[in-house]
């Protein structure tokens, strides 16, 4: 696996290709990360890397965390997370990932919270089809049978039922980055992406090859 960048969704706007024809994409301010540590076979157990972003007060991080990213030489850093490689050779501790690590036409993964909704009904969750709305109806936004009776006596696990919905984490694969910007370190993504302005993103080259738009 490839290194990634985390960033934070700004919003999402629209981009004029040649022809002149909309598109729809999402703006991410994307790192600067910070290489926080290296870990090895010998060390760790296995090979990978840890970036960090997001500076964060002093008073906010305990101890532990600032001895961590002190041997980095790194400013204190909010989010923490680490990508598997074969090998991190020419890496360096303390080393900046930024947005020149990736280019226009690269297709992506990008990995976010869900927007979460709270609790929530059967037709919002799970997109059920409401009962009849004619007078004497008392089903109209009802989920129907959760099971036989006697047998087996319990709604099985799994059963979709009303519950909290979103607040987790999913991956949009395969989107198309349109535009670089290494000045403001933005990344301009095809489509939409999870979560709400100001979320947490992990973007990542995809990993399968030729992967379609997730749009």
């Amino acid at each position: 696996m490839a290194i990634g960048i985390l960033g934070k969704k700004l919003g999402m706007s629209q981009f004029f290709n040649a022809e002149g024809k909309s598109i729809p994409v999402t703006l991410i301010e994307a790192g600067p990360c910070r290489i926080t540590q290296l870990k090895t076979p010998s060390s760790d157990g296995y090979t990978a890397v840890q970036v960090g972003f997001g500076e964060i007060r002093e008073k906010l991080v305990n101890q532990p965390a600032r001895g961590h990213l002190a041997k980095s030489g790194s400013e204190l850093l909010r989010h923490l997370t680490e990508y598997r490689l074969n090998t991190v050779e020419g890496l360096e501790l303390g080393e900046p990932i930024t947005v020149e690590r990736f280019e226009a036409g690269q297709k992506v993964d990008v990995s976010g919270d869900t927007i979460g909704r709270g609790f929530s009904g059967y037709q919002k969750r799970h997109g059920f089809s409401r009962g009849p709305m004619t007078h004497g109806s008392k089903n109209h936004r009802q989920p129907g049978s959760t099971g036989a009776g006697t047998t087996p006596g319990r709604v099985y696990p799994g059963k979709r039922m009303a519950g909290r919905y979103g607040g987790k984490q999913i991956t949009t694969r395969g989107l198309t980055i349109l535009k670089v910007d290494t000045e403001r370190n933005l990344l301009v993504v095809k489509g939409s992406v999870p979560g709400k302005p100001g979320a947490l993103l992990n973007i990542r080259p995809a990993l399968r090859v030729g992967a379609k738009d997730a749009n």
